[in-house]
Parts: structure tokens; C-alpha cells; sequence
């Protein structure tokens, strides 16, 4: 039996993803107005930047503690073992819950083995991981393999973005007040990563053209070995962006590959449209 892949959606990796390659999807709640929806289920990221463009402000949850309790349970019982790769714990306190939950269903299930991994990644820097923590377990793997193979992902993982309104990221809590109001200023524009799970601003450049500009540049800095990797580009409503920077990434940095996904309703609540982001490895396994 192979290791069952478990995600939640804040990786931002399409449905049919999951429905294909026997991933299991637990998705984080999107509350909009009165309704409350689950992301990639019941709501789509079109809905709520619609929704920011005409002045809500959309929340969000981290997954039912009920969902995992079912699943893992259900996985208990049938002696199923399993990786969850779950969002940043300091963006979503998803990890923290499943965790509690595993070790409460522990109890009852002594032999229970499942692992959950803090990815400190978020949006497609997440999706790239579960991408390949999927074709391992397709592979046949083992279980401490696949856990190497992502933790060292994680660890390596980059996270270069641009957002156009700074201050929806502070509305929702995931970037201090203060650094908002500067980006607001005569058009510039912030480059931002992330630093052990949270969003921090690096550098502010004039202009779109000048940061993306700069976005290849960082990238050649970071990242080694693009001929053997599969880049990854997230985007709130950016599509055209996204495939014009594509085929920049290929030409510049002959990557062996570039994967688009949007951002999705969850992320997508804090970062509000236009965002757009780039994630690829900084040293490759051995």
C-alpha cells in the first residue's frame, strides 16, 4: 500500500490535481459576508477578488478540526500510513490542529502513523512540494523517504512575490502596519519573501517593469541548478503576467519546466488581486 499524500489548499494547486493523483484535499474556510465557503470546493478566487475589488474584505479559517478527525481516523482503521504537508504554521494555525487532532486519534489508535510537516511554505512554494511528495509515493517510496525528500524541499524552498495593494496584506494581520503605508508611496512597488514561514518585505522598486526585472535577477542569485528544476508561478488574476514572466523564466534560466496555478480563495483573501509570485529551489537534493 502506498503513502497516502495529504494537502491542505492553501498550496494552491488546481482540483483536478487532487482528483487525478489520489491527494487528499482538506480545504480552509472562506468566509464572505454572511456565507461561509470552502476554498477550492464551494468558492473560486474570481468570487473574492470581485468581492475586494468592490471594498469587502473577506477571512478565512484553518480547516475543520472535524475534517481531520474524520479522515484521519478512516486512515486509522484501514492501517493507512501517510504525510500531511501542511500551510506555514505562522500564516494558519491549520498545522497546530492537525497535530492536536493526530494525537488525539492517536489515543485511540496506538499505531496510527501518519507525519505532519510545517512546511513553513505557502501558495504554489507548498504545491511544488506536494507535487513531488506525490510522484514519490506514485513511485513506491517508503514513508521516511518521502519525509527526507520534503523536509529538505521545505527548507529550500524560495518565495519571491509582489503584491499591488500592501495594505489588504496588513488588514489581514500577515504584514505589519508600518511597512504597508511605505509601499503605498509614489507607485513603488514591494518585492517580498518569506523568512522561517511569515511574509517579509525585502526590497521596493519604482514601477512593475523595474521589479520584475529585479525578480529574475534575485532569482539567478538564489536559486542553482534551473535545468533541473520545476519552477512555480502563482497569480490572483494575473494571467497574462504569469505567462509573459514564463517565458522570460525559460529563456533567461533554462528551467526544465514552469507550473502556473492561481492563487487561490484562502491565499488569495490576504494577498487581494494582482499578486503574483515566483518559487523555486535554492539547492536541489542530492
Amino acid at each position: 500500500m502506498s503513502v497516502k499524500i495529504l494537502a491542505d489548499s492553501a498550496c494552491d494547486l488546481p482540483l483536478s490535481f487532487y482528483e487525478e493523483n489520489g491527494v487528499t484535499l482538506f480545504p480552509l474556510g472562506v468566509h464572505l459576508g454572511e456565507q461561509e465557503y470552502e476554498d477550492l470546493l464551494t468558492i473560486d478566487p474570481s468570487t473574492v477578488y470581485k468581492a475586494i475589488r468592490s471594498g469587502e474584505m473577506p477571512k478565512t479559517s484553518q480547516v475543520s478540526p472535524l475534517k481531520f478527525e474524520e479522515y484521519f481516523k478512516e486512515m486509522a482503521k484501514n492501517k493507512e500510513e501517510g504525510i500531511y504537508i501542511a500551510f506555514s504554521s505562522q500564516l494558519s494555525g491549520t498545522y497546530q490542529t492537525a497535530v492536536m487532532i493526530r494525537n488525539q486519534v492517536k489515543e485511540e489508535f496506538p499505531d496510527f502513523n501518519l507525519t505532519i510537516i510545517d512546511s513553513k511554505c505557502a501558495s504554489l512554494g507548498c504545491g511544488l512540494v506536494v507535487m513531488e511528495a506525490q510522484k514519490l509515493a506514485a513511485s513506491g517510496a517508503s514513508l521516511e523517504a518521502i519525509e527526507k525528500d520534503v523536509t529538505f524541499r521545505c527548507e529550500h524552498m524560495e518565495h519571491l512575490f509582489t503584491v499591488d495593494d500592501l495594505n489588504h496584506l496588513a488588514k489581514g494581520g500577515r504584514l505589519s502596519k508600518g511597512s504597508a503605508f511605505l509601499g503605498g508611496l509614489l507607485n513603488i512597488k514591494p518585492l517580498l519573501n518569506t523568512e522561517d514561514g511569515k511574509l517579509v518585505p525585502i526590497e521596493k522598486h519604482r514601477g512593475q517593469k523595474k521589479l520584475l526585472r529585479r525578480i529574475i535577477e534575485v532569482m539567478k542569485e538564489r536559486g542553482q541548478q534551473f535545468e533541473k528544476q520545476i519552477v512555480g508561478i502563482s497569480h490572483a488574476d494575473s494571467l497574462d503576467l504569469a505567462l509573459e514572466m514564463k517565458e522570460q523564466i525559460k529563456s533567461e534560466l533554462n528551467v526544465e519546466d514552469v507550473v502556473i496555478t492561481e492563487i487561490g480563495a484562502s491565499v488569495g483573501s490576504h494577498t487581494g488581486p494582482g499578486t503574483i509570485a515566483f518559487f523555486f529551489l535554492n539547492e536541489l537534493p542530492a
